[in-house]
């Protein structure tokens, strides 16, 4: 990986080996860091399990349609997902297009607008999870049990100002786009635009319910 990789060639018996994706933990990445073979595969599985919902439920009931896309779907869409967050426009709407078709399984919302459904079913849009899923790791590494891989992740600088919310990450700078969607990078501009009594929050319970009231100004 990087500019300065030689790219040597090696050999396994009288077999060439080529570079190629590896999986680790379930998440796919290739020897450029993208992860646009990780949505792939993770959209072709989740339409595989929501098909298989569509052929054998019956019921188009929210009871049973919701909890059943929150146990078998969403998981897919979330794990590791600071991880693999989508690096590429392209990938975050392949991935938010799965999830539209989980609201129009249930009865009475097939004529809404996406966002209408999710409003209807208290669901965030994919984007918006991702988001919220950064801020509270954010919150988490450096007010909690994690300041020392904090340090390596993190520059953090307090600040006196009154405008801002009082608690800055320093932003670094980077010639590799690569670099600038990783997620200690990406997560700080969002960051600084949380108010401050969401930032200094006394624990993570109350930090979610202040996030919640700030998230629709973010995304």
């Amino acid at each position: 990986m990087g500019r300065g990789n030689p790219k040597h060639k090696y050999r396994l018996g009288r077999e060439w080996i080529e570079s190629s994706s590896e999986k680790d933990l379930g998440v796919v990445v290739d020897e450029k860091l993208n992860t646009s073979q990780q949505c792939e595969l993770t959209a072709q599985k989740v339409n595989h399990i929501l098909g298989c919902i569509k052929s054998s439920v019956a019921s188009r009931l929210r009871e049973l349609i919701l909890p059943l896309y929150s146990a078998l779907v969403r998981p897919h869409l979330e794990s590791c997902i600071q991880l693999w967050s989508p690096q590429q426009r392209k990938d975050g709407d392949l991935l938010e297009q799965v999830q539209r078709r989980a609201p129009k399984m249930i009865r009475g919302l097939e004529h809404f607008y996406y966002e209408e459904r999710l409003r209807e079913l208290g669901v965030f849009s994919l984007e918006k999870k991702r988001l919220w899923g950064d801020l509270i790791a954010a919150f988490q590494y450096p007010k909690r049990a994690c300041k020392k891989a904090a340090e390596e992740l993190f520059t953090s600088a307090y600040s006196d100002r009154t405008r801002g919310n009082g608690f800055r990450l320093n932003e670094g700078k980077f010639r590799l786009d690569i670099r600038k969607k990783l997620f200690a990078v990406r997560v700080v501009r969002h960051w600084h635009r949380l108010p401050r009594e969401a930032v200094a929050a006394p624990s993570l319970a109350v930090f979610k319910a202040r996030l919640g009231g700030a998230l629709s100004s973010l995304v």
